[in-house]
């Protein structure tokens, strides 16, 4: 079965300003997470890619944009299934004042009971995101080979809920994942198990030196900035 390459979209402007963005329109990568799309096409200029699909939302078009120019051969996939999460009554809205929400206890110690007001569950989440992946593999193999490597580019926390899931976790376990953007996640899927070969690799670990206040113990809804 074919090798998966999970990217989560470079920096937006979101994520600067601290909103859980959702499918908030307009929502586009900042000059980092831009300069992080350019640098993608090198980063895996050396992997014949047989399909690229994207989540429809505007920061993850951006973001494989760059990509795509390098390899005009490759015509996109579209698939609302890894779009982000329908975050509903939350979308739009600071994580500072999040963090206050009664619910927001709920996602960081069991997102598996967790649903947005006006929006989806965490399980309905993974449930189509999972969905979606095991479609691709089987049209990826079909059409390429059991030994062809694809690229999703999707969100952060759509890309959680598929690591847990190739890791056989569960959900509830999937806050203790962290992918920040424009990193690169690849599972390796095979008849019996999948195998995870990379984790939110940048090839850039400045986002692991020591930072003046220390991060909270909660993860960051919606997957966060990474560095500075």
């Amino acid at each position: 079965m074919p090798t998966l390459l999970l990217v989560r979209h470079g920096r937006s402007t979101a994520n600067t300003e601290g909103l859980l963005a959702g499918w908030t329109p307009g929502v586009a990568l900042d000059d980092r997470g831009a300069a992080q799309a350019a640098a993608l096409p090198g980063r895996l200029a050396e992997l014949p890619l047989a399909e690229i699909v994207t989540s429809p939302l505007q920061r993850c078009r951006e973001t494989i944009r760059p990509l795509l120019e390098e390899r005009p051969d490759i015509t996109p996939h579209t698939d609302d299934r890894i779009g982000e999460c329908h975050y509903g009554d939350w979308s739009g809205r600071k994580l500072v004042e999040l963090k206050d929400e009664p619910l927001m206890e709920v996602v960081q110690a069991h997102p598996s009971a967790a649903a947005f007001p006006g929006g989806e569950s965490m399980r309905a989440m993974q449930t189509r995101a999972a969905e979606a992946v095991r479609e691709w593999n089987a049209r990826v193999e079909r059409d390429h080979g059991a030994d062809a490597v694809y690229l999703m580019c999707s969100h952060g926390d759509i890309i959680k809920s598929l690591v847990a899931d190739a890791l056989g976790l569960h959900l509830d376990l999937f806050q203790r994942i962290a992918v920040e953007p424009c990193s690169i996640t690849a599972v390796r899927y095979t008849r019996l198990r999948p195998f995870l070969v990379r984790l939110g690799d940048t090839g850039d670990f400045a986002s692991l030196a020591p930072r003046e206040e220390p991060p909270a113990g909660d993860a960051t809804v919606g997957g966060g900035a990474g560095a500075p």
